[in-house]
Order: structure tokens, then sequence, then C-alpha cells
């Protein structure tokens, strides 16, 4: 039987030319939503604050069937988001330090701080969102 084999050869990749190397890291233009710009968060924090504050000057309590149910789909939106920028942020850390293995020109440290942070975050909204919904389920 005559059976060809495939043979696999190794491709060295170029030399890198001194320029390549040695690139001026460009900084990102400030996006809304970014870390130290008003976000939708910030923005929905303060908002829910300022409720809270009112609601104890006044003595009031917010057991409102529409007001709990604004706040629990607003804080599943907002839990969601956190979720998925938590997700998107660690997408790219940990190919950034385990596969490239480029952490000393890309500042991993910072990057997977500011993940943890936003996996943090995420948790605490979440919970948020579940007492809400366990008030709302309770009404």
């Amino acid at each position: 039987m005559n059976v060809s084999r495939p043979a696999v050869h190794p491709v060295e990749a170029p030399p890198l030319e001194e320029a390549a190397v040695h690139v001026p890291r460009v900084r990102m233009k400030d996006v809304q939503g970014m870390p130290g710009t008003k976000g939708l968060q910030s923005l929905w924090i303060l908002s829910l604050a300022f409720v809270d504050i009112y609601a104890l000057l006044v003595k009031r309590i917010l057991r409102n069937y529409k007001a709990i149910r604004l706040f629990t789909i607003c804080d599943g939106i907002t839990s969601t988001l956190a979720f998925a920028a938590a997700c998107a942020s660690a997408g790219i850390t940990v190919p950034i330090g385990n596969d490239l293995n480029r952490c000393a020109f890309n500042h991993c440290t910072r990057f997977e701080t500011a993940t943890a942070m936003a996996f943090i975050s995420w948790f605490a909204m979440s919970t948020s969102f579940l007492m809400n919904f366990w008030s709302l389920a309770s009404q």
C-alpha cells in the first residue's frame, strides 16, 4: 500500500525590526462609560441614592409596586451590563497575560485588578437585583 504522509515544516517568523519593537503606545479616546467618565451606572446609582435619601427625609416607605418594579428592572439591566463588561475585560486580560506573555508591556496587574473590581461590583449589583426581585415577588 502506497500512502503519502503529509510533512509539516515549521515556518519561522520574520525578525522584528528595531522600530517595530519600540512603537509608542497609543492612548484610547475618552469614551462615554469609561472609568473616570460619567456613565450609565453612576447615574443610576446616584438617582437611587437621591430617591432613598428623599424617602428617609419625608419618612415614607418605598413599597409601591410600580417603584419596586422599576427598581428591579433597572437593577437587572445594570447588573447584566456590569457582568458583560467584567467578562469582556477578563476575555482580554487572560490572553494577554497567559497566552501572549506580554504582561511587562501592558500593565497586566492593573488590568487584572480592574477585572476583579468589575466582578465584585457585579456581585454587589446582583444582590441588589435579587433583593428587589424578592420583594417584588412577595407582594
